[in-house]
């Protein structure tokens, strides 16, 4: 029999059945275990039918709170309590009627004294295990009235908690006397609340970025998720008393429109993360990555124009609490006027005839201006750049804004004052960042250039990109400005010094709002771009020269970090070729900046000491080619001997004599002195001096380009032999270490190997000054050098957020003739372990590796190796090459 009657939104447990089954049975955990799943598949059953007929998601999340009701009310009944008052009370969401799947089931239970819970505490206990043995997931408390005064005046999340209360058995009257003695008039008035959980949300946003588009947002606690909507329903009900946040618009505070824009919002989360729950079978309000596809399939989005059905799904929930930032953001600022400066008198400055500033706040001066004069729309973003004292624009003049950006059409966009005001706000000294994120998040920037509204939400799904492309964008504005500011000195040297000699730094504004703007269209985004790009700046006056250095900088924005990751940069043809490729200083600089603040942008993880150290040797030698002449470039022997004089000054000062050095320097290649910097050679040097020719040595030392976080190279003095990066790689990987490039050079003579290796450990960070770490990976190593036949492959585990990729893999190799090598391209999905795996694959085809640059861009790596066969002479053997093609392509496939 089962315990559901007909679903009414209301009565889904049929009570009188399951007390029924309950004096006929003689278990009641199996019972109630049995109801329990009945309601679940009932609700599951209903939730699926709404997606398809759009019922409402709210019946479903209120009718299961009132459904758990009833159950529990029955469970409370089947134990004996003593004499005396006391209450069982929903609290927190549970309290508001809000309940998905697998949501926490928050109980207090309520007592009038210490000797009313003493006297029911076997009752309490069994009760709680019995809620336990049916497998609800309860959050409980067992209070007195007196206790729960004394938390809730001591935690605001108490009192919120409290104030969310429901009876479900027991005395009404001990929950009213608990609500008086909890409520504004005797603790937490409302200023002190809403000062209170206004901080509590901004220490949340900070988790997040303050940004709503993360790659794997929290629905519940990221920016413009739940807790935002819970938040002012928590304010209304503190300050006002209202229970329902209709009640806003019959105050004004919300508007018809707003208010049905935060109930289907609402909602919409609602479906997601009952979603959520359902797939999972646990409480998760994170839309993780492996996720994403399965939501996407249940929701109905399909891949259509270029878009995968995952990226649509991502780019209506982005929308929508796009839409929800925006309108706490503006109930808050009321909620602010209404509460904390209620009863004092209003500041007012005069700023021309349309706009004034109140209490810190640009406001219109009536109703009308917008539409009156619609270019007010983009004269008051230019009026925030220029009066510092602005700290935001008030409630109601946001509202009149979103009103009327409807007015923004093809007229508008090609209205001459319209698009000086623009130009005006990009070449503003201030401000420039945090107004174009307003005009964004007001909705105007979408609309005053329509290419970029088409981004505004589109995620991009893969693991390099962490914010939507439009978030993304504007970050690379806002980094741009960080670079003018010497605070930023220490993380960005080189850029901030390159940004101050940019002729027109709007430019690169300009770039920035550009370089991605062709995403989601199919086909090369950079080249859509730049036509895009080239389409405003002669939309908005720019001379030729400007337009076709923007139009540049979006088509080439990536070319600088593919170079400096993908290329060998210590070789002087490499530099000629991008120098060239560049064409003057001017583009360099412009390049530099925009290409640092891009990566900085992407996922600030990726910016540490040797990205950062790579993209300064490039910009540095194509800076001094390009001063040089690009008809009279720097050869590879003047680039030695330069090298080497530095290294032997360096090493002068160490007391080290021309002789010592030269018996040093006897063996390495000239390989070895266009690959490493000075300083690295002079480090080298010494070290091999002070333990001895020909003694195996590793060196370990963080790479500092200004002692921020970064990356660790290692060195490794070593007799060559075949197959010795294979067994360093299978060593490193035990140590939880990633190769993320690789410098392989053996000396003349001697013929030892002098490699040097850039590692990560398993949270991309280097691994610091940790001495004993630092010994176990010089004893691991020395011990594999020496012993080979002792190493031992482990495998790590595969990150949850790789496993949901699978890329084939596809490996293409070429000749090198000028450099006498085989280049091996690679692109697979990266995961632990991969590199060994490599060069076990070059180890069993007798290949020796020359040099390495591992690139790994999120879940996908492009891996570049330069190899020998066994006889140190390029592969011209055409059925080798298509056996090592064939093994690394279907074994690396295979064991994805």
């Amino acid at each position: 029999m089962s315990y559901l009657s007909a679903f009414d939104d209301v009565n889904l447990l049929d009570t009188a059945g399951l007390k029924t089954m309950l004096d006929s049975s003689t278990s009641r955990i199996s019972v109630f275990k049995q109801a329990l799943h009945d309601l679940k598949e009932k609700l599951d059953q209903r939730f699926l039918l709404a997606l398809e007929d759009k019922d409402d998601i709210r019946n479903i999340i209120h009718g299961r709170a009132l459904a758990m009701d009833e159950l529990l009310r029955c469970a409370w009944s089947q134990f004996t309590w003593t004499a005396g008052e006391r209450s069982l009370i929903a609290v927190g969401g549970y309290g508001r009627g809000e309940l998905a799947p697998k949501s926490d089931i928050d109980l207090l239970l309520l007592f009038q004294s210490e000797a009313d819970i003493n006297d029911n505490s076997d009752s309490i206990q069994a009760f709680l295990t019995f809620l336990w043995d049916i497998n609800l997931e309860v959050g409980h408390s067992v209070r007195t009235l007196e206790a729960c005064v004394t938390e809730a005046t001591n935690d605001v999340t108490v009192v919120t908690n409290l104030m969310e209360s429901r009876l479900i058995a027991g005395s009404e009257l001990l929950r009213e006397q608990m609500m008086e003695a909890t409520s504004a008039s005797n603790i937490w008035p409302s200023k002190d609340f809403y000062k209170a959980k206004l901080n509590e949300q901004y220490n949340r946003h900070l988790k997040y970025n303050d940004i709503e588009y993360n790659l794997e947002p929290n629905l519940k606690a990221s920016p413009g998720g739940l807790r935002d909507i819970q938040m002012i329903g928590w304010v209304a009900k503190r300050h006002f008393g209202d229970s329902d946040l209709v009640d806003l618009v019959n105050r004004q505070f919300l508007t018809e429109s707003e208010y049905r824009t935060l109930i289907e919002g609402q909602s919409f989360i609602w479906k997601i993360r009952y979603a959520l729950h359902m797939l999972t079978n646990r409480e998760e309000d994170r839309i993780l990555f492996d996720l994403q596809k399965r939501l996407a399939d249940l929701f109905g989005y399909q891949d259509q124009k270029g878009k995968l059905g995952i990226e649509r799904l991502m780019q209506s929930y982005y929308r929508r609490v796009f839409h929800l930032r925006q309108l706490s953001d503006t109930l808050l600022q009321l909620f602010d006027e209404a509460i904390l400066q209620a009863g004092s008198g209003d500041q007012i400055t005069d700023l021309n005839k349309r706009f004034q500033i109140r209490n810190g706040y640009i406001e219109a001066k009536n109703e009308s201006v917008f539409t009156t004069t619609p270019s007010a729309l983009m004269e008051i973003f230019v009026l925030l750049a220029q009066t510092k004292e602005v700290i935001g624009i008030r409630a109601e003049t946001i509202r009149l804004i979103s009103q009327a950006r409807r007015l923004i059409d093809g007229h508008f966009r090609q209205d001459i004052r319209n698009i000086m005001y623009f130009v005006e706000l990009l070449r503003s000294r201030n401000g420039v960042s945090t107004n174009l994120r307003r005009m964004s998040r007001y909705g105007i920037l979408g609309r005053y250039l329509p290419e970029f509204g088409a981004i505004v939400g589109q995620m991009q799904y893969d693991l390099f990109h962490i914010y939507t492309v439009d978030a993304h964008s504007l970050q690379v504005v806002k980094n741009l400005r960080k670079f003018r500011h010497r605070g930023n000195t220490e993380l960005f040297p080189l850029a901030t010094e390159v940004i101050k000699k940019l002729p027109k730094v709007e430019l690169a504004y300009i770039s920035a709002l550009y370089h991605d703007i062709g995403k989601g269209r199919g086909g090369d985004h950079s080249q859509l771009g730049a036509v895009d790009a080239k389409r405003f700046c002669k939309r908005h006056r720019f001379a030729e020269w400007d337009t076709n250095l923007v139009a540049w900088l979006v088509e080439n924005h990536l070319s600088m970090s593919t170079t400096a990751q993908r290329k060998d940069i210590s070789d002087p043809d490499v530099i000629l070729e991008f120098a060239r490729h560049v064409g003057d200083l001017t583009r360099l600089n412009y390049l530099y900046v925009l290409t640092v603040a891009d990566i900085y942008a992407t996922n600030p993880n990726l910016w540490n000491s040797w990205r950062a150290s790579l993209m300064k040797q490039l910009y540095l030698e194509t800076q001094r080619t390009i001063r040089r002449g690009l008809k009279n470039p720097v050869g590879k022997d003047e680039r030695i001997q330069h090298t080497k004089e530095r290294a032997l000054e360096i090493l002068a000062a160490g007391g080290f004599t021309r002789d010592e050095v030269d018996a040093i320097w006897d063996n390495p290649g000239d390989d070895y002195f266009l690959r490493e910097s000075p300083e690295n050679i002079a480090w080298h040097t010494k070290a091999i001096g002070s333990n001895g020719l020909g003694v195996p040595l590793v060196l370990i030392q963080e790479i500092d380009e200004n002692s921020y976080a970064g990356a660790t190279q290692i060195f490794i003095y070593a007799p060559d032999r075949a197959h010795l990066f294979a067994d360093i790689a299978t060593v490193m990987e035990s140590l939880g270490l990633s190769i993320h490039d690789a410098r392989i050079m053996t000396s003349s003579g001697s013929q030892f190997s002098l490699d040097t290796f850039i590692v990560l450990d398993e949270e991309g960070k280097g691994i610091g000054n940790d001495p004993e770490k630092i010994r176990t990976i010089q004893h691991r190593l020395l011990f594999a050098i020496s012993n080979p036949n002792e190493i031992k492959t482990v495998r790590r585990r595969t990150p949850r957020q790789l496993k949901h990729f699978k890329i084939p893999t596809q490996v293409i190799i070429s000749n090198d003739l000028d450099h006498d090598r085989t280049i091996v391209e690679l692109i697979s999905v990266d995961r632990p372990g991969l590199l060994a795996r490599i060069g076990e694959i070059f180890r069993e085809l007798d290949i020796r590796l020359q040099n390495a640059r591992i690139s790994t861009l999120g879940e996908r790596v492009e891996d570049i190796f330069f190899v020998l066969d066994k006889n140190n002479q390029p592969i011209t053997d055409s059925q080798l090459c298509e056996q090592l093609k064939e093994q690394l392509e279907r074994k690396l496939t295979e064991e994805q």
